[in-house]
């Protein structure tokens, strides 16, 4: 495949003016989509740039995610859990697996290949093998008893623990057996009309919070 040529174009037609990126290097790029007009080649995209934290935050992070169905919000998880650090995945239940569902990789972008991860039918027992092993478990579910994940002292997080982050099931939530093991739960506070976010997105939000909670 050619090396990525991606320019901003826009559309010379004044009553149109539609502006985009393209690679033209795969692209012919001479016709505005939207209304047929000449474009004209602007300006390259900026490059990327690379930011490693160079925090000493040695925090080891677990992901579990339970009955997860879609393998778009899986694929996303496991970029978000890289970005963020994440030492393994637990997919159970109904998940899909990356070597079962080429859809994951979409949104994984390679994720699925750098992050170790397995599967259980059963989150229940994960969770009770984790349990003795010391991992302290945080289930993010909006239970009468949660709290905010925002009001989350560092305190109240072991130092020297691993630490289990569950999300689970659209619509049903993370099933009240793993709640009952879970040493906290935690919710996303909602400001607007709705009660609750994509399960990718949530979890991208507390996966990012734990890493740099201090």
């Amino acid at each position: 495949m050619p090396e990525s040529q991606i320019f901003f174009l826009e559309c010379q037609n004044t009553a149109c003016g539609l502006r985009f990126p393209l690679d033209l290097a795969q692209f012919d790029g001479k016709y505005c989509p939207r209304c047929g007009s000449a474009l004209t080649k602007d300006c390259p995209r900026l490059k990327s740039q690379s930011f490693s934290s160079n925090q000493n935050n040695p925090k080891k992070l677990i992901a579990i995610l339970d009955n997860v169905r879609s393998a778009h919000n899986v694929g996303s998880i496991f970029r978000s859990a890289d970005g963020a650090g994440f030492a393994q995945m637990h997919l159970c239940g109904i998940t899909p697996m990356p070597d079962e569902n080429p859809a994951i990789a979409k949104t994984a972008l390679g994720a699925e290949k750098s992050l170790a991860w397995q599967y259980s039918p059963n989150a229940v027992q994960i969770i009770k093998e984790l349990k003795t092993q010391g991992v302290y478990i945080l289930a993010l579910e909006a239970t009468p008893q949660a709290q905010s994940l925002y009001e989350l002292p560092a305190s109240a997080l072991p130092k020297d623990q691993a630490i289990a982050l569950i999300v689970g099931n659209e619509p049903a939530g993370v099933d009240p057996k793993l709640i009952a093991h879970a040493d906290t739960c935690l919710y996303i506070p909602m400001l607007g009309q709705k009660n609750s976010l994509n399960v990718s997105i949530a979890f991208s939000l507390a996966a990012y919070h734990l890493r740099f909670l201090n």
